[in-house]
C-alpha cells in the first residue's frame, strides 16, 4: 500500500504545480496628444518568467522603456528579465501610422482611436518556469471626456478584458480596438457576440452590416462552423484607409465603402470568410486562399439568397473575361486574373463533386478539411479534394496547376 499511496500524493503534487497562474496584467493609457500609448506590464511573480524576448520591429515604434529587473535592446529586440516578486516594464508605443499612400491604418485623434492590439505589445518569445500558467488581461485608462473602449476579447469590467489565447504560450492583446465617443450596435448571432462599433460623426452603417451578417451568417457557419465568443467590427471614415481587414476575430472597415459593391461582390464578406476559414497557404500557393475567399463571399450571398442568378451571370462573365489569359496559378503573390482564374476552377471542382456524389457532397467538404490544416500547399488542396472525390479529379488535371 506505501508505494501507491506515495504514487497517489505525488500525482496531487504534481497537479498543484500544474495549476499555479501568475497574474499578467496589461495597463494601457491612451495619449492622443503625442498619437501614443503609454503601456505597463506587471507580473505578480516576476521569478515565474526567466525571461520575454520582444520582437520591436520598425525603430521608433516603441520608446521610453522602463522596466523592474533587467533591460536590454540589442538588434531590433528588447529582452526583459522580470525582477523577483511584483515587477513591471513600461514603454511607450506610436499608435498613430500612415503606412498606406498617406491614409492611416491607425490613428488617435483629440476623439477617438483606432487601432489593432497587436501594435500595444509587441510579439515576444516567453521562457517561463515549467508548471507556470499566466492568466492575463487587458485595462484601458481614457482619456477624459472618452466613454467607452471595444475589444474583440471577452469583457470582465468597464474597461477592462481578459485575453486567453489558446493558440499562443505568451497571451498578448490582439486584433482591432476602438475607442472615444462611440455608437455600437450589437447581436447574439448562433454562440458569437457580434458588435458594430464606430466613432460618433464618422458615417458608419452600424444597422445595415449588422443586417449583412445576421443574414449570411446561417450560411457561413454551415461552411466554417467556428463559434468565436465575440466578433468585433470597427470603422471610421476621416483620415483612414479606405479598405477592409481582419484582425484576429475582428474587422475594420472604411466606414464609406459598400457593404455589396456595384460589381455585386463583397468585401466584407470577403474578409469574414478569411477570418473564419483561416487557411494558411504556402508553397507558392497564395491563390488558394484568396480564390477561396472571393468564391465563398459571392457563393454564401447568393446561397442566402442576396443574389439573383442574372447578377450571378454577370459576375461569371466578367470572371472568365478576367482569367481569359492565366497560364498558371502557383507563385508568392497571385494576381487578380489569376484569382479570379482560381474561382473558376473551384466552381468547376464544386460541380465535379456534386455530379459524382449526387449533391451529398460539395467543396464545402474540401474547406472544412482545409480550414483544419495550419497550413496547406496545392499539392494538398488536390489530395484533399480527390479523397473527397473519391477518385482522381478530372477538373483539378488543369495546366494552370503544373
Amino acid at each position: 500500500m506505501r508505494r501507491p499511496l506515495l504514487l497517489v500524493v505525488g500525482l496531487l503534487a504534481s497537479s498543484q504545480v500544474l495549476a499555479k497562474k501568475v497574474d499578467l496584467d496589461y495597463q494601457v493609457r491612451l495619449l492622443p496628444q503625442s498619437g501614443q500609448a503609454e503601456v505597463r506590464l506587471t507580473l505578480a511573480d516576476g521569478s515565474a518568467v526567466r525571461s520575454l524576448d520582444f520582437d520591436l520591429g520598425k525603430p521608433g515604434a516603441y520608446s521610453d522603456f522602463l522596466a523592474d529587473g533587467q533591460w536590454q535592446v540589442q538588434n531590433g529586440r528588447g529582452v526583459w528579465h522580470p525582477a523577483a516578486g511584483k515587477t513591471s516594464l513600461s514603454y511607450r508605443v506610436l499608435l498613430d501610422q500612415q503606412p498606406r499612400g498617406g491614409a492611416h491604418e491607425a490613428r488617435i485623434t483629440p476623439h477617438w482611436a483606432l487601432f489593432r492590439g497587436d501594435q500595444l505589445v509587441p510579439p515576444a518569445r516567453l521562457d517561463q518556469q515549467d508548471g507556470t500558467e499566466l492568466v492575463s488581461r487587458l485595462t484601458f485608462d481614457l482619456p477624459t471626456g472618452w466613454k467607452s473602449v471595444e475589444t474583440a476579447w471577452p469583457r470582465i469590467g468597464r474597461q477592462k478584458f481578459r485575453i486567453d489565447d489558446v493558440s499562443r504560450l505568451f497571451d498578448r492583446p490582439t486584433g482591432w480596438m476602438l475607442a472615444g465617443n462611440l455608437g455600437s450596435r450589437r447581436a447574439r448571432l448562433g454562440d458569437t457576440e457580434v458588435t458594430v462599433a464606430a466613432p460618433q460623426g464618422q458615417g458608419m452603417r452600424r444597422m445595415d452590416t449588422l443586417t449583412l451578417l445576421t443574414f449570411v451568417w446561417p450560411q457561413l457557419q454551415a461552411v466554417f462552423p467556428r463559434n468565436p465568443p465575440k466578433l468585433l467590427l470597427v470603422g471610421a471614415r476621416d483620415e483612414m484607409w479606405r479598405g477592409v481587414l481582419a484582425g484576429n476575430n475582428s474587422l475594420y472597415l472604411h466606414s464609406t465603402r459598400p457593404l455589396v459593391s456595384e460589381n455585386g461582390t463583397s468585401p466584407v464578406l470577403r474578409e469574414l470568410v478569411q477570418l473564419f476559414a483561416q487557411i494558411n497557404d504556402r508553397d507558392g500557393s497564395d491563390w488558394l486562399g484568396e480564390s477561396l475567399a472571393d468564391y465563398y463571399a459571392t457563393e454564401l450571398l447568393r446561397r442566402a439568397g442576396g443574389m439573383s442568378d442574372d447578377r450571378y451571370e454577370a459576375l461569371q462573365a466578367r470572371q472568365h473575361k478576367l482569367a481569359a489569359k492565366v497560364t498558371h496559378l502557383k507563385g508568392d503573390k497571385a494576381d487578380a486574373a489569376q484569382v479570379a482564374r482560381g474561382v473558376l476552377l473551384l466552381q468547376a471542382l464544386d460541380r465535379e463533386i456534386r455530379l459524382h456524389h449526387h449533391d451529398k457532397r460539395s467543396l464545402d467538404d474540401v474547406a472544412r478539411a482545409l480550414m483544419r490544416l495550419s497550413s496547406v500547399s496545392t499539392e494538398e488542396f488536390v489530395q484533399i479534394s480527390e479523397n473527397v472525390l473519391g477518385r482522381q479529379s478530372e477538373v483539378l488535371q488543369s495546366k494552370v496547376l503544373r
